[in-house]
């Protein structure tokens, strides 16, 4: 009876508490939850792109589509050099924005200022070459509802190809412009000393959570338009 007892009085006390059960705080496992469904959305996308693609007849190819880019003209390797250049971009600004979460657990908030602007400056990189890519596909015909492109077999481009590659990267491109808006928000937050006060970088983590999200997803997203 004594047992029974106790272990009433302790379980409400564990639940009442706000402790995750898996031991994970409360906006952290909402900033995963978050994640999870955005990457259904992602992976949406990316399915409905692999099936209309692998469906149709004939589809443009991507040496062909991105045989030249801006600024350079035409080069036999454009769809890796540029890509490979946006990637680099995000891979930097990923691993400066570790650095700022570990600057945060140091509570060392010069620190965090520095690196959240090298990864703000970053992110901004990224959605120039994005904006100028877009620009310069645009000046070709490319756009939604219209594809100048030719399939790979000679046929008419399918109009498909540029109505996902724009809705999918824009999607993408969207995700980027948020995570810079939220991380201006972060060094305005840190310039202020709001997590000082606090006494944690917390939503730093959160914040760096999105990020390295953002970023893992350009790698499928890159990998399904310009090397398949």
């Amino acid at each position: 009876m004594a047992t029974t007892t106790a272990t009433a009085t302790v379980a409400p006390k564990y639940w009442s508490g706000g402790r995750s059960p898996f031991n994970v705080e409360y906006g952290k496992l909402m900033m995963w939850y978050f994640l999870m469904s955005d990457a259904f959305t992602f992976g949406a996308f990316l399915i409905a792109y692999g099936t209309t693609r692998f469906a149709a007849n004939g589809w443009p190819n991507p040496n062909e589509v991105f045989k030249s880019y801006p600024g350079a003209g035409e080069h036999p390797n454009a769809p890796l050099v540029f890509v490979s250049v946006m990637t680099f971009i995000l891979i930097v600004s990923s691993v400066t924005m570790v650095l700022a979460v570990q600057a945060g657990h140091e509570m060392k908030k010069s620190r965090v200022v520095f690196n959240l602007i090298l990864t703000i400056i970053g992110g901004l990189a990224f959605l120039g070459c994005q904006a100028w890519e877009w620009t310069h596909l645009h000046a070709e015909g490319a756009w939604w509802g219209h594809n100048p492109f030719l399939n790979s077999n000679g046929s008419v481009g399918h109009q498909d190809f540029t109505n996902f590659f724009f809705t999918i990267t824009g999607f993408h491109g969207f995700h980027v412009f948020s995570g810079v808006i939220i991380n201006i928000v972060m060094l305005i937050m840190t310039l202020l000393g709001v997590f000082e006060k606090r006494g944690h970088y917390l939503m730093i983590e959160k914040a760096g959570l999105y990020w390295h999200f953002v970023d893992l997803v350009w790698v499928f997203v890159f990998t399904c338009f310009y090397l398949i």
